[in-house]
């Protein structure tokens, strides 16, 4: 089957939830049999958002080919359980780069380079590649920003365009707005809409279904209002009510009409879709057993965003085992020696995610040191996994100069080091990213909870475990558990005699999903639950 293309536009705010419309519209499409594939064009500048500050943009989800993309893949993958890639994720700064290195080669052949047709030419050959790259019947883009958005217009443009290259069947436009509730009159405005529409009318392109953000329930004139004004049937008028959790989302869009429109409008068989096991995990969700609360020690927790993917193992890790997961969100610059036991006295449990920088490491140090010490179950992610390292080598092993040379580089003890092919290289090209080998020893925490000796997972670190150190580690309750076969660096810390410890290079949040979590943030729950 030729592809179909749905196009995600939104109107009138930012942040009203188009990644989890395109999500969600992945999800009820793939209940239905259709083989879907979701990807982001995002109009900023940067290549990529690996080298922005997590404040600026949240968390860099990491795809399985070492992608760092928006964290909106992250909702796609846990939505729809498709692996992602590079080509997933087009910011209009890869498309300018492509373009400007064309032109420096004689590309163009001495022809002016102009924003229609060859920025548009450049966002149309990206879009499409995804159909050429896989066997998907629909390819899912979220267009990033609002529209109207100086930066956006290429992109509109370039869609607007792809509607006549594909055929009229085998496109359709998505259209998310805001319907403000104002509280004093009572009453849901739609003038909002219609004027966000009637933008994007005037660039060209009709919506085919409007979804409306709203606090309260469409009444039957407010529908008919909004037919009238932007175009649409009745059934094409789509209410997207605030939900508890995102979860439950492509449930309520299913309740009204969604799929169904989604697949008349494609012209694809409206098959009863298979969500038993999506709403049995919603239903797990709303309806624990028991609580848990794990303390999440991080130096961007103010942006919750920046840890979104650990967020989301550490509730389907809770959902698995029928309990709600509390996170406590700690500032780890707030921990000291005299804080550290009030701050994680209460948790049953606690993390340390991954990040770059010395700033907060201390805190980390002292919260490792805490779960060591008082036998709470621990979960180091790759900087939390350094961190549980460097505090053993200094408390335990008697290096008390101990560090990464990422924090100092003058240290005794780099426990943490660059390999020797990284020296040298720029920022930006010493990450080691993407899918890696582990292999795992047997009778370990890990094996246990992956039942798998021999595994991949993603990556995105600068330092490792610096092996030189090895002899003394393997010597100490330390296990080194883990350990890529190609390269002989260690990816699995444990601690022997603890419950639970246990700390790994790699990023298993990313390969969690709310109706299957990651081995990993499963057992971890189990053991914070057991206590």
């Amino acid at each position: 089957m030729k592809a179909k293309f749905i196009f995600i536009t939104g109107g009138v705010v930012s942040s009203l939830g188009k990644g989890i419309t395109a999500a969600s519209i992945g999800l009820l499409l793939k209940s239905r049999g259709v083989k879907v594939v979701n990807q982001k064009f995002d109009p900023y500048l940067n290549i990529d958002p690996g080298t922005m500050n997590p404040y600026q943009h949240g968390e860099v989800f990491v795809t399985v080919d070492g992608g760092e993309t928006d964290l909106d893949l992250g909702h796609y993958e846990r939505f729809t359980d498709v692996p992602l890639h590079k080509f997933n994720n087009t910011t209009a700064g890869k498309v300018y780069l492509s373009i400007l290195d064309r032109e420096r080669s004689g590309g163009y052949q001495g022809n002016t380079v102009q924003v229609i047709p060859h920025v548009t030419d450049e966002i149309k050959s990206r879009i499409l590649k995804t159909a050429d790259e896989t066997d998907a019947d629909v390819i899912i883009t979220e267009v990033g920003g609002t529209v109207g958005d100086i930066e956006s217009l290429p992109f509109i443009e370039a869609i607007r365009q792809i509607k006549y290259a594909v055929g009229k069947d085998n496109c359709i436009f998505v259209h998310l707005g805001l319907l403000p509730y104002l509280k004093e009159c009572g009453e849901l405005k739609t003038k909002p809409m219609q004027h966000s529409v009637k933008e994007l009318l005037g660039f060209g392109i009709q919506p085919d279904i409007i979804m409306c953000r709203s606090e309260k329930p469409l009444t039957r004139s407010i529908r008919e209002k909004l037919g009238l004004f932007c175009n649409v049937t009745q059934d094409a008028i789509i209410e997207n009510l605030s939900a508890k959790s995102i979860y439950e989302v492509p449930l309520m869009l299913e309740k009204e009409g969604l799929g169904k429109k989604l697949c008349k409008v494609l012209g694809l068989p409206d098959t009863i879709p298979a969500l038993d096991e999506w709403k049995a995990m919603v239903q797990r969700f709303y309806n624990p057993e028991k609580e848990v609360t794990i303390a999440l020690v991080g130096k961007y927790v103010e942006l919750h965003d920046a840890y979104l993917s650990v967020a989301e193992a550490l509730t389907a890790g809770g959902i698995h085992h029928n309990a709600r997961v509390k996170i406590e969100w700690i500032d780890s610059e707030k921990i000291t020696e005299g804080t550290a036991a009030e701050i994680l006295g209460k948790a049953s449990g606690i993390i340390v995610p991954g990040g770059f920088g010395d700033r907060g490491t201390a805190g980390m140090i002292l919260a490792a040191q805490y779960a060591r010490e008082k036998k709470i179950p621990y979960f180091g992610i790759c900087l939390g996994m350094q961190i549980a390292v460097i505090e053993f080598a200094r408390n335990v092993l008697g290096m008390t100069d101990a560090n990464s040379s990422e924090f100092n580089a003058a240290c005794e003890y780099p426990v943490i080091d660059l390999m020797p092919d990284q020296q040298g290289v720029k920022l930006g090209g010493t990450l080691r990213l993407g899918e890696f080998r582990c292999v795992i020893t047997e009778g370990s925490l890990a094996e246990k909870a992956y039942k798998l000796h021999d595994l991949v997972e993603r990556h995105r670190h600068r330092y490792e475990f610096n092996n030189l150190y090895r002899p003394q580690f393997e010597a100490s309750e330390m296990l080194l558990t883990g350990r890529n076969p190609e390269r002989n660096l260690i990816e699995i810390v444990e601690l022997k005699g603890h419950p639970w410890f246990v700390g790994v290079q790699f990023h298993p949040e990313f390969g969690s999903r709310p109706n299957r979590p990651h081995p990993l943030f499963r057992d971890f729950i189990g053991a914070a639950i057991k206590g």
